[in-house]
């Protein structure tokens, strides 16, 4: 390796004036072309030379440059930001949800942000209002606001909703028929004649769908099927329904979804109640954990991170260059599955 001629300064990088952050303009002087290429280069990819486009690329990397979203959105009115609104963030059924929709988002280059309703539908419309002026379209995930509302929202900014279907919006679905059909079948080759329901919150769209599926379901297999709730999603919800259970002197129970299932296997346990010996029990969504405990929950699993994904991609479908008008509003149903654990057995004679 050879040392470098003293009389050649070593090249120092030019940086933004006064220690504040590079503008387009100091890439522009460090890459010698005009700020406006500058601008083409790095909002329209692919609209310029590519060689140019690399060396403003370059520049713009040496100079630790960052695209500010605000100033961005005030030429263009795009934030290039999503939002994500989602009933509860403790619930691991939303981790799967926020894991699709961020690498959905981050792979087309835009931000995430997610707010919480805390299952409160007053609280999920301050949300979006706090939110929506930053974002370019909207995901509500196991939204508790109603139609009319969604409706309205709709007419002010792009949005998909999961696990949630309203006439007019593009809707992102579990198959819930077919993991309803798998569960029912099962519990009935099991043995069992009579079934539960744990119903989630009474303003949980899937949770009266489910509903729906069960009492479809449940008959066609010479099983009689009682609801017991609504309840909140929880630990907790599924452990306060337990003296409700052994009063209605099912052999089976399938909760809303795995957190009741589990706070009822505790609360069975805690009484000294064989599960699955004296009551099997059910959820729904496969979140992780689900096979955490003993016995392992019997679940109707569904693919939550593709939901996220999914929702995603539909959005940016509409807040792209196409008039959303032009994207047809449609339902996409995701495949679920049966997934057999060790709370569900026999039916105890």
């Amino acid at each position: 390796m050879t040392e470098k001629d003293a009389s050649t300064p070593e090249r120092v990088p030019k940086r933004a004036r006064g220690g504040t952050a590079p503008t387009i303009y100091d890439i522009a002087r460090l890459a010698d072309v005009n700020p406006s290429t500058v601008s083409r280069a790095l909002s329209q990819p692919g609209r310029i030379n590519a060689k140019t486009e690399e060396r403003i690329r370059a520049a713009a990397k040496e100079l630790n440059y960052r695209v500010n979203p605000i100033a961005r959105a005030l030429p263009t009115g795009r934030t290039n930001t999503l939002g994500l609104i989602v009933a509860d963030i403790t619930n691991p059924v939303i981790f799967g949800i926020v894991r699709g929709a961020e690498r959905a988002a981050a792979e087309a280059g835009y931000t995430l942000i997610v707010a919480e309703s805390q299952e409160s539908g007053e609280r999920e419309a301050a949300a979006v209002e706090r939110v929506l002026p930053a974002v370019d379209g909207l995901v509500l995930a196991t939204t508790r606001l109603g139609d009319a509302q969604i409706g309205a929202l709709a007419e002010r900014k792009p949005l998909v909703v999961i696990n949630r279907a309203v006439a007019g919006q593009t809707s992102i679905l579990p198959d819930v028929e077919r993991g309803v059909g798998q569960l029912v079948a099962h519990l009935a080759e099991l043995g069992h004649r009579s079934v539960a329901y744990l119903s989630g919150p009474d303003t949980s769209w899937i949770s009266g769908r489910r509903w729906e599926a069960l009492l479809e379901a449940a008959p066609r297999q010479g099983m009689t099927i009682v609801e017991i709730g609504p309840g909140a999603p929880t630990l907790e919800g599924g452990a306060s329904a337990i003296s409700r259970v052994v009063a209605s002197g099912v052999t089976a129970v399938v909760a809303f979804n795995d957190l009741m299932a589990i706070g009822l296997l505790r609360a069975a346990s805690e009484r000294g109640i064989a599960v699955p010996a004296a009551v099997s029990i059910a959820g729904f969504d496969d979140i992780f954990g689900s096979d955490f405990t003993s016995p392992g929950i019997t679940t109707v699993h569904a693919p939550l991170a593709e939901a996220g994904e999914r929702a995603v991609r539909q959005l940016l479908s509409r807040v792209g260059p196409r008039d959303a008008k032009d994207v047809p509003d449609a339902a996409t149903l995701l495949p679920t599955d049966l997934v057999v654990r060790g709370s569900t057995g026999p039916r105890a004679d």
